[in-house]
């Protein structure tokens, strides 16, 4: 695994420089009695005086770089569509992968990665950041795709005592994650950054509750080395990836594998998938309608093959590649980062009982108090904030109709992954919203996001 460097590596410095470094420090090693002490009074000196150099001829300069590890468990481990116990499984489709993408300016550092799991909460995110000290924890943002064909990584706890998921799988999935963050981080190099977003097509997502009401917006971030080669393609899209679900008997990425496969295949470079404000209940739109469903409720019967998954893989692939085709180079584009510790009441039954009952020991007050990290980004002339769970679409457009940049992203499910976020008028209305209030934080989870947002997003302005 990728981790700390030695006392002797430079890997912030402009690789002439680390040459430089590097050629100092073995003569002082070779013609020093006190070698090592030596070594690190020089370098210490050097490296100052050298970073200094660097700010004159490499600041502001544009970095990117991107890597992927595989985690997919073996033997095949049960799989988890939500709280309660999960499903058996006899084969897989695809890999399970962690997928990051570093950005850079020179002063600022980001490392986003994009998991194939249900949820990803901030226990084990933090687990990661240790992980990978080079960079400060805030500055790591890790989001699940939410696949409900891969293991939990909740440890929901059962009824009939213990809990779901596998401890040791969890761990490897933190350090397979550590890992990519590492890579990317290693291989750090100039480059430009392209940043663009349009409506997607059709049949790739709906609304399961409101057919049409969902935001078919695609946003994409592409980096491209010097040479003009696909470093990284990030895509932004809101949709729950169940086409397969959790009871086929299938440990698989669902739709994102075929969609990150065909986006390295035609433009090269590492594919990642963030999701985006997809909670109540944007899906997949596998709907098969030569099956007959019910007319008065609007239901139609799904097409859970993987085939599907081909289909809508591919097309999201494919609007990706035209999206990000006719979006302008942008050269030395500013990475910027802003966060904020927010506290969120735990007001639900049943998720007070998953934060008290997981062996993930999930950090929490006496009085049933969580809190998050938010972040918000400034990438080029994109804007990006991240949201820690599963927003609903109509709190998805008013942030993004909020924020300043020519390209707003959210990045869904990010930083943790505690259930549903609704508005105090939403929660617990319709029926149909039962179940998402339930498996929410409580009432208040989209007043406190909204409210914490927009002070963010005001400040940023300044």
């Amino acid at each position: 695994m990728c981790g700390p460097r030695g006392p002797f590596d430079f890997w912030f410095l402009p690789p002439f420089l680390q040459r430089i470094l590097s050629l100092a420090t073995r003569v002082v090693l070779a013609n020093s009695e006190s070698g090592i002490i030596m070594a690190v009074r020089f370098t210490s000196a050097l490296a100052a005086l050298l970073v200094l150099v660097a700010g004159s001829v490499h600041g502001g300069e544009f970095q990117s770089a991107a890597a992927m590890r595989v985690f997919t468990p073996d033997p095949l481990l049960p799989v988890s569509g939500g709280v309660g116990e999960p499903n058996p499984v006899t084969k897989k489709l695809g890999e399970l992968t962690a997928r990051a993408m570093a950005f850079s300016d020179g002063q600022t550092t980001i490392a986003v990665v994009g998991l194939d799991a249900l949820g990803f909460p901030s226990v084990l995110g933090d687990r990661v950041r240790k992980m990978v000290p080079r960079l400060p924890g805030e500055n790591i943002l890790i989001g699940a795709s939410h696949t409900h064909s891969a293991p939990d990584c909740y440890g929901f706890p059962l009824p009939s005592g213990g809990f779901t998921g596998d401890l040791d799988y969890m761990n490897r999935v933190c350090e397979k994650t550590a890992e990519a963050i590492n890579e990317a981080i290693d291989k750090l190099q100039p480059a430009t950054l392209k940043i663009s977003s349009d409506k997607a097509a059709e049949r790739i997502a709906y609304n399961y509750y409101a057919p049409q009401l969902y935001d078919r917006r695609m946003a994409v971030i592409q980096t491209l080395a010097s040479d003009g080669k696909v470093i990284g393609t990030l895509v932004n899209y809101a949709i729950h990836p169940e086409v397969l679900g959790s009871d086929v008997g299938v440990i698989s990425p669902d739709c994102i594998g075929p969609m990150c496969d065909q986006i390295e295949e035609r433009l090269g470079g590492i594919a990642v998938f963030i999701n985006g404000a997809q909670g109540g209940m944007v899906t997949a739109d596998n709907r098969d309608f030569a099956q007959p469903g019910d007319p008065v409720k609007g239901v139609s019967k799904d097409s859970r093959s993987w085939d599907e998954c081909l289909r809508i893989g591919h097309l999201m692939a494919s609007e990706a590649e035209r999206i990000i085709t006719k979006a302008a180079v942008q050269q030395q584009p500013a990475v910027l980062n802003t966060t904020r510790r927010v506290e969120f009441p735990v007001d639900s039954p049943l998720m007070r009982a998953i934060i008290a009952g997981s062996p993930l020991n999930y950090p929490h007050t006496d009085d049933f108090k969580i809190t998050v990290q938010i972040n918000l980004l400034t990438l080029g002339d994109a804007q990006i904030l991240t949201i820690p769970g599963e927003a609903l679409p109509n709190i998805g457009f008013y942030l993004k109709r909020k924020m300043k940049g020519k390209h707003n992203l959210l990045f869904g499910l990010t930083n943790d992954a505690f259930g549903y976020i609704l508005t105090k008028v939403d929660f617990d209305s319709f029926e149909r919203y039962s179940y998402v209030s339930r498996t929410s934080l409580g009432e208040m989870t989209g007043e406190i996001l909204i409210e914490n947002a927009l002070q963010m997003i005001e400040a940023a302005g300044k």
